[in-house]
């Protein structure tokens, strides 16, 4: 197994362009995971891996032919310091990869027949996109459509939030307006939180294809979602604000459709 054990080696600053620069990752199609779980979870998402870099003092090298790994894959001992110059978090498991970017194309998509989908406009905070990533998987949905992204869905930080569940969902991105034009063209109906001309989100049926659709916090939905939806719908606030966490809100209707289709 190949060694490496100065921050300074060409691969490494490389890697550490990975880790902080979304053009870095769009260049070469290429992120960092970090974390047993999280790699596990993206092979099983079918994400292609390039490279496993262990720090063998807290991972042990044994532990890597449980991974179920069906391409060929470069393995690197790392030391100490260039483990710490990769790693994101706080807390240390000592193994980390190199995977492949998807395209996330909307006709990549494979629906059921009667899907639940939620699409997220233009959230800005990875934090954000990784808990509404999380709240997707909890629910079971069909996929997670990000329209007009603000932010990379590789970055650290949205893998970190989600715990993974970037590669456990369907993921598409476009612009809103090929966001809508896929929904239209599957006949699935689109439900809009937003203020204007609301109905309370529980009075509304979900049960057949449905997309559930939520805008950032500070400035909610963009008008075309407004106009082209089948119903807009609100979650009524009984506090002092009138708004809540986009995860916490798209939680709230995703549930709601799950229950109203008996989970």
């Amino acid at each position: 197994m190949k060694k490496i054990e100065s921050i300074q080696n060409s691969y490494i600053k490389l890697l550490v362009q990975l880790h902080e620069k979304s053009k870095a990752r769009k260049q070469t199609q290429t992120f960092l995971i970090e974390g047993l779980r999280e790699i596990e979870l993206a092979i099983k998402g079918n994400y292609d891996i390039e490279t496993i870099l262990v720090y063998s003092e807290i991972f042990s090298i044994e532990k890597l032919k449980q991974l179920p790994i069906r391409n060929e894959v470069a393995y690197i001992e790392i030391s100490k310091d260039v483990y710490q110059k990769l790693a994101y978090r706080d807390t240390t498991e000592g193994i980390l990869a190199v995977a492949k970017t998807k395209p996330l194309r909307l006709s990549d998509l494979k629906l059921s027949k009667n899907p639940l989908v939620l699409v997220a406009e233009s959230v800005e905070k990875p934090g954000n996109l990784g808990a509404l990533l999380r709240t997707a998987d909890a629910a079971n949905i069909d996929a997670v459509i990000i329209a007009n992204p603000k932010t990379d869905l590789y970055n650290p930080n949205t893998i970190r939030s989600s715990v993974g569940c970037l590669f456990t969902r369907q993921i598409a991105v476009g612009t809103s307006e090929e966001v809508i034009a896929f929904l239209e063209a599957k006949n699935i109906a689109i439900y809009s939180a937003t203020l204007q001309n609301s109905n309370a989100y529980y009075k509304e049926n979900y049960t057949q294809a449905t997309a559930l659709v939520v805008g950032t916090e500070a400035t909610g939905l963009t008008k075309i979602w407004r106009t082209k939806s089948t119903q807009n719908i609100i979650i009524p606030m009984q506090g002092v604000i009138d708004s809540m966490n986009v995860s916490v809100a798209a939680a709230v209707l995703l549930f709601e459709a799950k229950r109203q289709r008996g989970f």
